[in-house]
């Protein structure tokens, strides 16, 4: 009963406090020209242009930890700035430069896939946000990790 009251106070409450005109109308046609024609001018972006996206470390033993550098140089007109970077699970861990690249700079991202628990073929990716002007990278790395040896059960153990 007291739920039910405190739901129904919720609901109320929102109902009284939320937005009753429709945003949409509050805008300005002409605010809207003005920001497509200066969001038009703007192409000065950094462009993160790789080496190679992709990696294959090829076979692999079940508990290796291996990594590699992609190198990729700014291409464009802005310094780039990586705002982060994260792979696509948590064997996966990149690590990329802090400071700005300058137009025409190199950098290098580092990334370290830990292949404990992670038999067969394994595909990961890790995800990049940036200043660019689509906002997102991607890059691959991929492995095919030969499992570790399980022990056979019921077989004695000699001494």
């Amino acid at each position: 009963m007291k739920k039910g009251i405190l739901i129904l106070a919720g609901i109320f409450a929102m109902t009284f406090v939320s937005c009753k005109e429709d945003a949409a109308k509050k805008v300005k046609e002409e605010n809207v020209e003005m920001a497509e024609g200066r969001d038009a001018k703007n192409t000065d972006f950094p462009v993160m242009s790789f080496a190679k996206t992709e990696h294959d470390f090829g076979t692999i033993n079940e508990g290796d930890v291996v990594e590699h550098k992609f190198e990729f140089t700014n291409t464009g007109k802005a310094p780039l700035v990586i705002v982060s970077a994260k792979g696509s699970c948590g064997c996966t861990v990149p690590q990329w430069p802090k400071d700005p690249i300058a137009p025409g700079a190199k950098g290098e991202m580092l990334v370290k896939f830990n292949s404990s628990g992670k038999p067969n073929q394994q595909t990961k990716q890790v995800t990049i946000t940036a200043n660019t002007e689509t906002g997102k990278e991607i890059i691959k790395i991929k492995a095919s990790v030969t499992p570790k040896a399980k022990p056979v059960s019921g077989t004695p153990v000699s001494k």
